[in-house]
């Protein structure tokens, strides 16, 4: 038997310098996740406080800052409208995540595996990053009318250069070590980049999917606001209009949580998906040097 398969087959505490740990068990699951939420909670707690008592002392008007309990009605009593927006604002923002996704990844393996390419397109890219897309909306509501196509457009726009550039990063940081390796075995580019480049590339591309997700909601909203009859933006729009601050406010709180889920469900598929790299938070390995 080698060296090296005497080690793969060695468990983690037989190793040198490795000690095993236990994995955590329900309860010590619950505790560590209530020892690593209840700061945000208790700090968008405070905030909601902040907010109920300065609409309860009446330091601001409340045609300007609405009280929580005016915006928690509108939320309750106008439900079926805010759902039918919400949900034409949650598929534009999915649909451009999605387009953008495909067309980053694509366009980042293509970019390193080409530095012409990459040369070419990358100050490219980066003009079009900088170019404010608030700017540019009106021109594709122009373009394409002011059905969703423009919302889609703006969305992928904005998602697209975390995603591009986080794969570029990741396809890049991969030990040369691994890939002489690959080479000196005989594996094809093919077998590279399935076996090797894309796997370890996939921390990195999550890291970017988290943002874009964030941003693409901004950016389907952002295209409601200059042409559209349906959608968070629309009802935003609108009440801003007519000064119906408990209405915005009720916009903008599920706007947000339009974002903060689909964070999470980015989060919980990076957890599915790479349980080798989610593992490094709670490992049941550690290092004893």
């Amino acid at each position: 038997m080698t060296v090296s398969q005497s080690i793969t087959k060695a468990t983690p505490a037989k190793v040198a310098g490795v000690a095993q740990r236990s994995k955590p068990g329900a309860r010590e699951r619950a505790i560590r996740a209530a020892d690593q939420s209840w700061r945000p909670v208790a700090l968008l707690l405070a905030c909601f406080g902040v907010w109920w008592v300065i609409a309860a002392a009446e330091l601001v008007e409340p045609y300007l800052v609405p009280s929580p309990g005016a915006t928690f009605d509108v939320l309750t009593g106008k439900t079926a409208y805010l759902w039918e927006h919400t949900w034409v604002t949650t598929y534009e923002t999915l649909l451009g995540f999605v387009i953008a996704v495909g067309i980053g990844v694509l366009a980042a393996v293509v970019m390193v595996y080409s530095s012409t390419v990459e040369r070419t397109l990358y100050p490219i890219l980066l003009f079009a990053q900088v170019v404010p897309k608030i700017a540019i909306a009106p021109l594709f509501v122009v373009w394409l009318g002011f059905g969703i196509t423009p919302k889609i457009l703006i969305a992928v726009l904005i998602a697209f250069f975390p995603v591009v550039i986080s794969m570029v990063t990741g396809l890049k940081a991969v030990d040369p070590e691994m890939l002489q390796l690959s080479a000196t075995m005989g594996a094809s580019p093919w077998q590279t980049f399935v076996k090797i480049r894309f796997p370890a590339s996939l921390p990195h591309l999550f890291s970017g999917l988290k943002v874009a997700v964030t941003l693409a909601v901004t950016g389907a909203v952002v295209g409601e606001f200059v042409g559209a009859n349906e959608g968070l933006g629309y009802v935003i729009l609108q009440a801003n209009g007519n000064l119906d601050t408990p209405m915005l406010f009720a916009g903008l709180l599920v706007m947000s949580l339009i974002g903060v889920i689909l964070f999470v469900l980015v989060e919980i598929a990076e957890k599915l998906l790479l349980p080798w790299h989610a593992s490094r938070r709670d490992a049941s390995v550690t290092t004893a040097y």
